[in-house]
């Protein structure tokens, strides 16, 4: 059960964000919304405002925001989507993948503005002491300051970081400053078994509620990601694909680890999702604002029927590669028998 609610919960959310994204830059652009739905299949309930239907449909997996123009038969009318210049198009197109990007920021400094905090690096202010570590055993407190290390002078935590860890298995002097008093404190680092760098088992302070220390480490952490992401697509990095029983599977994995890990989950899904509806895939966004990029430079549109048949391969092409992840999802987590 858990499972499937923080799964309802993830996706219904990641597709309100991308349709609203959708939806209000088509509106500011003069073009005519018809309905905007979480879901397919079968309605659920919905309302009509403004000549806009509105509705929650069965199946959470998807959604929509239909807007005039996308049937052949009302690409003449005035607020149709085809009657509207390049960039206003262009607009409505990035706008969903652009809300996802910009989510998985406000889920990012949710989670270090209210949640965890962000570490505090800009002096040698330890902030935690971990048990049956070298500075445990030497004496070291929370609230202690150090000064120098080896007679080097420390300005902040990277430099910390940087004199201990070149020092693996050796005997170091800390300068430390504790009740406006400064003493020596000898000790022993440790190796650290997976990067071979010395450590001592100390932590900096960790605040919450730093609004742009937050909002600072939550563009660090998107960026990191966005360049994982660009890894994995140029071939620099291994490739592992989910589909959405893969999804929810993890999902349920990381629900049971806490609130923490399942938004970090949230922002991995939602960049992920922003940057797959703008490659150039027929039947996604992307897809769609090749060919306006296309219109853009003869200066003539495509002909619709033409696109289309194009977008309908790419997207029965896609469903075939949704099919065929979702398969090896089912074996990978052993729902059904594989070899």
């Amino acid at each position: 059960m858990q499972t499937i609610i923080a799964s309802v919960l993830i996706f219904g959310l990641l597709i309100l964000v991308h349709e609203l994204g959708h939806y209000f830059v088509a509106r500011l652009t003069g073009i005519r919304v018809l309905e905007l739905a979480i879901g397919f299949g079968p309605k659920l309930f919905g309302w009509t405002r403004n000549n806009i239907d509105y509705s929650l449909r069965i199946f959470p997996l998807g959604g929509f925001c239909r807007m005039l123009g996308e049937n052949p038969e009302e690409v003449d009318e005035p607020d149709s989507f085809p009657q509207k210049p390049v960039l206003s198009r262009a607009a409505v197109l990035i706008s969903g993948a652009g809300m996802n990007l910009i989510l998985a920021i406000v889920v990012f400094f949710i989670i270090f503005f209210f949640l965890i905090g962000v570490p505090v690096t800009n002096s040698g202010l330890i902030g935690q002491v971990i048990d049956d570590m070298p500075a445990e055993g030497a004496g070291l407190q929370e609230g202690d300051v150090i000064n120098s290390i080896d007679g080097q002078t420390v300005r902040n935590w990277e430099d910390v970081l940087t004199f201990i860890s070149a020092k693996p298995e050796t005997e170091i002097e800390l300068l430390v400053e504790r009740d406006n008093s400064q003493f020596p404190v000898l000790l022993q680092t440790e190796i650290d078994p997976e990067s071979g760098r010395g450590m001592i088992g100390i932590t900096p302070p960790v605040l919450k509620y730093r609004f742009f220390d937050s909002l600072k480490i939550s563009f660090q952490r998107f960026g990191m990601i966005i360049s994982s992401i660009f890894q994995v697509i140029t071939g620099r990095a291994p490739l592992d694909v989910a589909g959405p029983v893969g999804i929810v599977f993890v999902i349920g994995e990381v629900a049971q680890t806490g609130v923490v890990n399942l938004l970090l989950l949230t922002a991995l899904i939602s960049i992920s999702l922003g940057i797959m509806n703008l490659l150039p895939i027929p039947a996604l966004d992307g897809g769609r604002l090749f060919f306006l990029i296309i219109e853009g430079l003869r200066g003539k549109r495509i002909d619709p029927e033409k696109e289309g048949f194009i977008h309908f391969i790419g997207f029965a092409l896609l469903i075939m590669l949704v099919l065929f992840i979702t398969y090896q999802d089912l074996i990978r987590w052993d729902v059904i028998p594989g070899n």
